[in-house]
């Protein structure tokens, strides 16, 4: 962009705000998928019981009868409600049993020494209890609900997109200033309200630059009425239709209309800082499987975005001086 004089109360520069959300590579979670992986999982905890201690009598866990009745549905061209809402039925059974020999074993003296184990068993525990409230309520929604056994921490985000309405992954938030370098202000796998750290990302900002900006780009859920006032106590123009009756000056409307497509042509930015970084820079899948390294493959899109951008202008910086300097005829 154009180099921009500051304003009066010396605010210079333009900074964009936005969130998307980075997915991760786990299977698409379904109730009766996700139970019959619990229940393969709490099958191979008995097993290790019963090889561990020494046991006289393996109990019986039906597993054939339970991998034929996941398979009736699974290999199901349609799959109706009913249909559904029974294998979930016969699951939960399934669960429910396979637990209760894990308690009784632990009621009785008998430990799981491996720490993975306990962590999956307790994992196991919170997604038997959701998936027993949302069966018993006839609800698909839960508050933390676990779409992954080996990631318990990844949650649903709703993005009402058309390619994929609900993604799942670490929903993460930028802010790009005026040269067109990113900064990641916020990360989380929990779904959060864009608006509600605004004031937190402009005051970062601040304390980094030592100024505010003159324009701050962002979408129509920033603009709260306390984002509004904190932007025009600091003398920030926030893009979007001013709040009240539109003026009756044709001129002040003229100009308005300008700011307006202005805002919306250099707000195009930070869309094409997140094509780049998913199409290019792995930010468009994640396959790590820890939490910290998930945060720590997006961070690192996010800085080596911002490197391509500065070295395109060196190559092109290059490029240039070499077809100035060097002779036509090398070419």
């Amino acid at each position: 962009p154009a180099e921009e004089t500051p304003a009066e109360n010396g605010n210079l520069g333009t900074a964009i705000l936005d969130a998307t959300c980075a997915p991760s590579y786990i299977r698409y979670p379904q109730d009766f998928s996700l139970l019959n992986e619990a229940r393969e999982k709490l099958e191979g905890m008995i097993d290790w019981f019963y090889k561990r201690y020494d046991f006289d009598k393996k109990p019986r866990t039906y597993r054939r009868i339970a991998h034929k009745d996941y398979l009736e549905l699974a290999k199901c061209k349609k799959r109706t409600d009913s249909k559904i809402r029974a294998t979930v039925r016969k699951m939960l059974s399934y669960v429910k049993r396979d637990l209760g020999y894990l308690e009784d074993y632990m009621s009785e003296g008998y430990a799981m020494t491996d720490r993975k184990m306990i962590n999956t068993y307790l994992v196991i525990l919170t997604l038997y209890e959701q998936q027993k409230y949302m069966w018993d309520n006839r609800v698909h929604s839960v508050e933390h609900r676990i779409v992954s056994l080996s990631q318990p921490w990844i949650r649903p985000i709703v993005r009402g997109k058309v390619k994929a309405p609900t993604e799942f992954g670490a929903k993460f938030e930028v802010i790009l200033d005026e040269h067109g370098y990113a900064r990641m202000t916020r990360v989380s796998f929990e779904a959060f309200n864009e608006s509600e750290k605004f004031q937190e990302a402009l005051i970062q900002y601040h304390e980094r630059t030592g100024r505010w900006p003159k324009r701050v780009l962002v979408d129509q859920i920033y603009r709260t009425r306390a984002n509004i006032a904190f932007c025009k106590e600091h003398g920030i123009r926030i893009s979007g239709p001013k709040l009240g009756r539109r003026p009756k000056d044709e001129k002040q409307q003229q100009s308005d209309k300008k700011n307006a497509y202005k805002d919306n042509t250099d707000r195009i930015g930070v869309e094409r800082f997140f094509s780049l970084g998913k199409r290019c820079n792995g930010m468009g899948l994640i396959t790590t499987r820890l939490e910290e390294t998930s945060i720590t493959v997006i961070a690192l899109s996010i800085l080596v975005t911002n490197l391509f951008r500065h070295m395109d202008a060196i190559i092109f910086f290059i490029f240039y001086l070499t077809n100035e300097t060097d002779e036509p005829e090398r070419y």
